[in-house]
């Protein structure tokens, strides 16, 4: 098989959640010579490209989106401390959290996910998050984009909380929400910036941010 049936093979790996494949071929592929961030854009992130817009067009639900993106976690923990030492520039920094009082967190995990597998840093602040941890969060870190997930419509109501608290203390980078309960119109009487249907909507919002094609 060559390389780039091999490659080939492993986005396959992602898109049909087979982990253990997705594993065995990562470290196939580096035996073989291949650099992590080929090993990235041309095995990895096309697969995950896949499942994201499958996920997007309804063609898939999430049960599927789970084992890829299983597979594509197993994958970049081997190459994570290779591209780190190869110094690769990140694309963007972006801090998460779930807010107060709901502890869900697997539509931020596959969000989070897709985009350390487009190249960005992602900082992950965890679940039951108050303001004053998204504060902490983006005073050490220093993120480029705050991304605010909840799950229940008793929660989500707190995510204005958070959005205020951080505008009063100054903190002026674009401020993104997600989650089941949510929709445009709630994330603009909020005051966010922008908001995500789903995973992969999550991903484009933050590249056209960056991109400064969405205003902050």
């Amino acid at each position: 098989m060559g390389i780039t049936d091999e490659l080939g093979s492993l986005a396959r790996a992602v898109i049909d959640g087979k982990h253990l494949d997705a594993e065995s071929l990562t470290f196939r592929l580096l035996e073989e010579g291949i650099e992590a961030r080929t090993i990235l854009d041309d095995g990895l992130l096309p697969g995950m490209d896949v499942v994201g817009r499958c996920f997007r067009d309804n063609l898939i639900f999430l049960p599927q989106v789970l084992v890829s993106a299983r597979a594509m976690k197993v994958s970049m923990k081997i190459l994570e401390p290779l591209l780190a030492n190869a110094k690769i520039k990140s694309k963007g920094k972006i801090l998460f959290g779930t807010v107060k009082g709901d502890f869900h967190d697997i539509g931020k995990n596959i969000v989070e996910i897709m985009l350390q597998g487009t190249g960005y840093t992602v900082i992950d602040i965890g679940t039951d998050c108050d303001k004053n941890k998204f504060l902490l969060g983006f005073e050490q870190h220093k993120p480029d984009v705050i991304g605010i997930s909840a799950m229940l419509t008793t929660t989500m109501v707190y995510m204005k909380v958070v959005i205020d608290y951080l505008r009063e203390k100054k903190v002026s980078v674009p401020i993104i929400v997600g989650g089941a309960p949510l929709n445009k119109k709630f994330s603009e009487e909020i005051g966010a910036t922008g908001y995500g249907k789903n995973a992969a909507d999550a991903v484009e919002l933050v590249k056209n941010i960056l991109k400064g094609q969405v205003q902050r």
